[in-house]
């Protein structure tokens, strides 16, 4: 598969959504439909790397697969509200940089 940059996903999201989807669910059960997944893959988590067992419906499960649905809710909602997700991560990362540009070097609890 090609590597695809986040403006790709988001029109190609779109196109899926109008074409196949029929329509965008409402933007406030999108953010329930992306709490619903942030707790499939919080349940995977826990049960691959915290102390939690396995139930039998949590067997066949994929990290990758979860992680993805959340990305696809999320695209879907920054489609919805005119967010573009590229110019937002670059401003993320440009405020993270400022902001942390010491504190994480001088945190003793990380060295």
């Amino acid at each position: 598969m090609t590597d695809i940059t986040i403006n790709e996903a988001q029109q190609k999201v779109d196109e899926w959504i109008k074409t196949i989807g029929v329509k965008y669910f409402s933007e406030l059960t999108n953010l329930g439909i992306l709490m619903e997944e942030v707790g499939e893959l919080s349940r995977l988590m826990v049960r691959t790397y915290g102390e939690q067992s396995f139930k039998k419906t949590d067997m066949d499960k994929d990290l990758g697969d979860e992680m993805a649905d959340i990305l696809w809710v999320l695209i879907c909602l920054a489609n919805q509200t005119g967010v573009n997700l590229t110019d937002a991560w670059q401003k993320n990362i440009e405020k993270k940089t400022k902001r942390d540009a010491n504190r994480h070097k001088n945190n003793k609890k990380l060295t």
